[in-house]
């Protein structure tokens, strides 16, 4: 995976590339003929004396040391700025195609493993891509180089060779063999460590309320155990790889000297050829240890460029019309009037032995408030996130004005709709950041008159900053009542044609809840007003009120005839409040 992804994404710099490679040439050619310029200076020039010939000579070094100098640079520079550029493509890549997931698609990989995926696994394929670029072009070019130029000094020295390389590569070979499968265990404890951390940082208040700290530790130390495990036998393969290779260079520069010198004895070699011949068996070398290096870092990236194109390579379920209809062709005259319709529609999560709605088939008008209750697990959520197509139906459909949602691009069914999420998510930033998700060009004054909807005005106006006050990740600065209101009037302020509050008033007390819900109604006369709740105070003005029990509708009607004629509204009715108030 790692050759196809960085194919993929260094094609706009292929000409800094190439550029690249003829600068490691450069440097690498160099590097190759200062040992022999060295050795023509000791054996011609300094046996005979000659100081103009050494002057000459030690110039050429100089020329070609300079060179190499800026070959060097110029090879680090381009190669710094393409790995980069790739590690930034890359990012948002994975940014854009975790953004057109669907809740399935979410739900699939997880959180933690796609923030490691993100991150992590990227960092690790981008210094491949950098460490290839600054050593593994130079290391085949001196190899071959090297092994040129010794042939060139002594042919019978040089059969070392044949022992030497096949005993470094079978080392490394078997390194590699034993390593990838520590370091794809590595990733996989990565995403776990990451998993259990999130977990304890956002469920931090509920870890303290049921003091369970002790077990959260454990629990986290016993992730943190077996990541160290697995990195500390990655770690004892990796310690062993260089001290290995120094060993073999070692044993190499005993056996060039001991067969050299018996040669420079009978006057077979000269002593500045034997010192040349020494300098290109450790450019051979040095070029195996540099892909020691290399070889040590391929199989975390491999590993992390397959875990990265998997993200890459996974289709959303929720796509993107082929032919989206367009907007106009919902309006009745005076624009897009918001008719929601549920037809015979069937949903099941993917392997479920069987679907969590059943043949549900129902109209919320605009206008009207449409709510729907049920016991925990009915199936009321899953239903309304329908609309938005977080997920898609499996069967049946669910029409806006007639057309069915999935034919509308999703731009613009985002503009038609304003959702309230059952649990209610703030953006870092600002108050006012938080309400422009809702309307980006939003005034102050539309942001104050969506806060006095929501009953949230008051709390912000005392607030030091107003409107810019600031919003920690998450909202927690806020109270979970405060929360709910900010989302809603998130929402509000979008004046969309169609409003989805899942659950949306449970953190409030009744009456602020009471007090909110008088205040939507002008804002709400002309748009359709879909409803989950828990709470029967809360829906039991609604104009239609459906009950749901194991992803079926049981029940329909208002409010008094539900009470009258449907045993399961009935029994949520008495669980909460005597028939007295009921009535």
């Amino acid at each position: 995976m790692l050759v196809p992804l960085a194919r993929r994404y260094l094609r706009p710099y292929y000409a800094a590339v190439v550029v690249l490679l003829l600068l490691q040439v450069g440097q690498t050619l160099g590097s190759l003929y200062l040992p022999s310029l060295n050795a023509d200076i000791v054996d011609d020039g300094v046996t005979t004396g000659d100081t103009g010939y050494i002057m000459r000579v030690g110039g050429w070094m100089l020329l070609v040391s300079l060179g190499q100098v800026v070959c060097a640079v110029g090879a680090v520079f381009l190669g710094a700025r393409a790995a980069t550029a790739f590690g930034r493509d890359l990012r948002r890549d994975l940014f854009d195609a975790v953004q057109g997931f669907s809740a399935r698609e979410l739900g699939r990989f997880g959180a933690p493993s796609l923030i490691t995926r993100t991150t992590n696994d990227v960092q690790q394929v981008m210094m491949v891509v950098l460490m290839t670029f600054t050593v593994m072009v130079m290391a085949p070019i001196m190899m071959v180089g090297g092994i040129v130029m010794a042939l060139r000094e002594d042919p019978s020295l040089s059969l070392l060779l044949v022992v030497i390389v096949p005993v470094l590569g079978v080392a490394v070979g078997l390194l590699l063999w034993r390593m990838v499968p520590y370091f794809r265990g590595m990733q996989a404890r990565i995403d776990t460590i990451n998993a259990v951390l999130r977990e304890q940082i956002t469920g931090l208040r509920v870890v303290r309320a049921f003091v369970r700290e002790r077990r959260e530790v454990e629990r986290f130390g016993a992730a943190n155990e077996r990541l160290y495990d697995v990195s500390l036998a990655a770690g004892k393969l990796m310690a062993l790889a260089f001290p290995l290779v120094m060993l073999i260079m070692s044993l190499s520069q005993v056996a060039v000297l001991w067969f050299g010198a018996g040669e420079v004895s009978d006057g077979d070699l000269q002593v500045g050829s034997l010192m040349a011949f020494l300098s290109y068996i450790m450019f051979i070398l040095m070029a195996v240890m540099m892909s020691t290096m290399m070889v040590m870092m391929i199989p975390r990236a491999s590993v992390a460029a397959g875990r990265i194109s998997e993200v890459l390579g996974t289709e959303t379920s929720v796509v993107e019309p082929d032919a989206p209809v367009a907007l106009e062709s919902l309006s009745d005259g005076g624009g897009p009037r918001g008719r929601l319709r549920f037809e015979s529609v069937q949903f099941g999560y993917p392997g479920a032995d069987e679907p969590v709605l059943h043949d549900i088939t129902f109209t919320a008008e605009p206008g009207r408030t449409t709510a729907i209750i049920g016991s925990t697990g009915a199936g009321k959520t899953t239903l309304l996130n329908l609309v938005p197509r977080l997920f898609d139906v499996t069967g049946g459909r669910v029409s806006i004005d007639g057309v069915d949602v999935r034919d509308l691009a999703l731009g613009d069914l985002g503009g038609l709709l304003g959702l309230v999420p059952q649990k209610a998510f703030l953006f870092s930033g600002t108050v006012a950041d938080n309400l422009r998700y809702g309307k980006a060009d939003a005034t102050e004054d539309e942001m104050w008159a969506a806060l006095e909807v929501a009953q949230a005005r008051e709390f912000v106006a005392a607030l030091p900053d107003g409107l810019e006050a600031p919003v920690a990740q998450g909202g927690t600065t806020f109270s979970g009542g405060q929360r709910q209101r900010l989302a809603i009037a998130r929402a509000v302020i979008r004046a969309p044609r169609v409003y989805l509050f899942d659950d949306s008033f449970s953190a409030l007390d009744y009456a602020t809840d009471a007090r909110l819900r008088a205040a939507l109604r002008p804002r709400t006369r002309d748009a359709t007003v879909l409803v989950v709740a828990q709470r029967v105070a809360t829906i039991r003005d609604a104009d239609q009120i459906l009950v749901l029990d194991q992803g079926r509708v049981v029940g329909r009607g208002t409010h008094t005839e539900l009470l009258a004629t449907n045993e399961t509204y009935a029994e949520i009715v008495t669980s909460q409040m005597s028939l007295e108030e009921a009535a």
